[in-house]
């Protein structure tokens, strides 16, 4: 899938757009989906926990229509994300 950047470059905070590319590749990367079903399909948004190449932890929340992603927002991650990330990746390696 490729990245529709159009108007989105704003949204970054304190991240770059190739940072945030990369953390879609981490192989550890958590994926969120919506939590309801009272969102259209249309309209949904999706979260990502990843690591970029650098090792920095990025926060992104998403749109997808399976051909492009839409970000929406991109940021580093809270220490408590951080921990959940950390937290889940152990799990996966043991």
């Amino acid at each position: 899938m490729e990245f529709d950047w159009i108007n989105e470059l704003e949204n970054l905070s304190g991240v770059t757009a190739k940072e945030v590319e990369e953390t879609f590749e981490d192989p550890f990367s958590i994926r969120l989906l919506p939590d309801t079903d009272d969102v259209p399909a249309n309209e949904a948004r999706y979260f990502i926990l990843g690591k970029s190449i650098s090792g920095r932890g990025i926060f992104t929340v998403f749109w997808t229509d399976g051909k492009r992603y839409r970000v929406i927002l991109a940021r580093p991650m809270t220490e408590a994300e951080n921990a959940f990330f950390e937290r889940k990746t152990a799990d996966l390696i043991n």
